[in-house]
């Protein structure tokens, strides 16, 4: 098993450097400091979807409707914000509700009702894209009318200046450390394998690297990007839940064993459930933050993410027949799809072809998937 990571890893970190390395020689505003920070809120924006992705699919589901469903929570917003008048942060909470609820409901179908989550969110797909297309009339709504600013607008527009930057990312380095001390010694206390010292200091430093790599990349523009600290906080929440309560040791019985868990006395039904009501939560904040970065609601908003959220999971390691999977596999193969797709658009691929790839970078990414899983 370790041999099968450290070649997913090595496999990962190279693709990685290999999409990077060609989009900076190829198109040269890749690294212009303005296209790196909006990179960094592209990121955000898919790795957030991801994580919710991640929740639903360590217990052997999966969810092909995020897609249209953010899209449709996101229209509800931006509709009763410039069309009803509500003030933005009461519409947003509208819209938060209605995903926890909706999607609640469709966990609820697939675990008391026995349908499989493919037929469940593929209608769910059809439905919402829909309803979306009725919320907002099939026409363009600007998040803001008039270019005024609202709480809806700073989504993306709003950057933590620069000197604030490293102070978030001196927070951010520390609690790394403190998790990692932390996570050795409660794996000591449960009579856990630990890793080496070296080991656990060499990930502390390169996560460490990454924060300060992040910080230096963004500081040159602006500073920053709000959505950043939103995927920021959502990571450390999924982290957090899915590797230190219970619930997050459920997701991961169940992906392994279903029979088994519920034999073991695991609540199957309501930890299913539970992922994939935060899974609406997530849903709608990625839909909030994709359109305030679009500025509208348009009719073909969150077209193809639910594959993006997909191949990001596939890519960093998450097993589709559930049981294993982590955030920071996730963060990664994220990172490889939003650097994918902005290179491609600084490049001036045309649709087509940027759906072509999509589909090879997802077959791709299965593909491994299976290979490791026979190693």
């Amino acid at each position: 098993m370790t041999r099968a990571l450290s070649y997913r890893d090595f496999s990962i970190g190279l693709a990685l450097l290999g999409v990077t390395a060609f989009f900076a020689v190829v198109e040269p505003k890749f690294v212009d400091s303005r296209n790196l920070s909006l990179l960094m809120t592209e990121l955000s924006i898919t790795a957030t979807l991801a994580m919710g992705m991640l929740l639903v699919i360590l217990p052997g589901h999966i969810d092909l409707s995020v897609g249209s469903g953010l899209a449709l929570l996101s229209g509800i917003a931006t509709v009763l914000t410039a069309r009803a008048g509500l003030p933005s942060p009461v519409a947003l909470g509208i819209a938060f509700a209605a995903g926890l609820l909706v999607w609640w409901a469709k966990g609820w179908l697939i675990v008391r009702e026995r349908i499989p989550a493919f037929i469940v969110t593929l209608a769910g797909l059809l439905m919402f894209r829909g309803l979306f297309w009725l919320v907002i009339q099939n026409q363009t709504i600007p998040v803001v009318p008039g270019g005024q600013t609202n709480l809806y607008s700073l989504l993306s527009t709003w950057y933590l200046p620069p000197p604030l930057g490293w102070a978030f990312a001196a927070l951010v380095i520390a609690a790394l450390g403190f998790c990692a001390w932390r996570g050795r010694a409660s794996a000591r206390a449960a009579g856990f394998a630990v890793p080496d010292a070296e080991t656990s200091f060499l990930r502390f430093f390169i996560g460490a690297q990454a924060v300060l790599l992040f910080v230096i990349i963004t500081s040159q523009f602006r500073g920053v990007p709000l959505p950043a600290l939103i995927f920021g906080a959502v990571a450390c929440a999924v982290w957090v839940l899915t590797r230190h309560t219970p619930f997050g040791r459920h997701l991961y019985a169940i992906g392994g064993n279903p029979e088994a868990a519920f034999v073991s006395g695991v609540p199957v039904r309501r930890v299913v459930v539970g992922a994939f009501a935060l899974m609406g939560g997530i849903v709608a904040v990625t839909g909030f933050m994709l359109t305030s970065y679009t500025g509208n609601s348009t009719p073909d908003l969150g077209e193809w993410m639910e594959l993006d959220a997909v191949a990001a999971c596939v890519i960093g390691g998450v097993s589709l027949r559930g049981g294993r999977g982590s955030v920071i596999g996730v963060i990664f193969g994220a990172l490889i799809m939003a650097v994918l797709l902005n290179g491609m658009t600084l490049m001036s691929v045309t649709p087509e072809h940027k759906l072509v790839v999509r589909g090879l970078v997802l077959l791709g990414a299965v593909w491994l998937d299976v290979r490791m899983n026979r190693a």
